[in-house]
Order: C-alpha cells, then sequence, then structure tokens
C-alpha cells in the first residue's frame, strides 16, 4: 500500500539512487558538463544511464564528484594525476 505524499514531507533518498542529471551536478558543484562526460569516458565516475542517454549520479557520486573536483580545481590535478590519487584513497581508507 502507498504511503499519501503531503506538500512539506520530506522523502527519504537512498544514497546510491541515481537522481542527480548533469545538469544538477553542474549547478550544485559547478563542474562543466564536459569534465563529467570526460570523468565517464575516463571510468573515473560513471554513473548509470537514463534510457541509455542521461547521466544520473546519486548522492554519494556527488559526494565523489565534490571531491574530485576540489582537487581538479584547486589543486590543478590532471586526470592521470586523479586516477592516481583515487586509487591510493581507495586503498588507505579501504573498509575491512
Amino acid at each position: 500500500m502507498k504511503k499519501e505524499v503531503k506538500y512539506g514531507d520530506v522523502f527519504d533518498v537512498d544514497i546510491n539512487e541515481p537522481v542527480y542529471t548533469s545538469g544538477v551536478i553542474h549547478r550544485l558543484l559547478g563542474i562543466p558538463v564536459w569534465v563529467l562526460k570526460q570523468l565517464d569516458k575516463e571510468n573515473i565516475v560513471r554513473p548509470p544511464r537514463k534510457k541509455g542517454k542521461s547521466r544520473l549520479y546519486s548522492k554519494g557520486e556527488l559526494d565523489r564528484l565534490s571531491h574530485i573536483w576540489y582537487l581538479m580545481k584547486e589543486k590543478k590535478v590532471k586526470v592521470d594525476g586523479l586516477k592516481v590519487i583515487l586509487e591510493i584513497e581507495k586503498k588507505i581508507f579501504k573498509k575491512d
């Protein structure tokens, strides 16, 4: 049975639920869409696609992209360096 939705309700969305489009990511984080496409092409952040076209990002990916954009914009890290940093971070912060 579905719950009735009322004005002002807060919706809980799973951290892995893909709901944010590239345009929304651009508005929230300031990342140009071409950079998002490049990160997808380089297998750094691979969001699922909506019917094969639109990329949809989750809250988890949004958090990851925020970190990636910081490294790229503020620290001037290029894609190859980014891959190395993210791999090292993955090993350091690996959950046992």
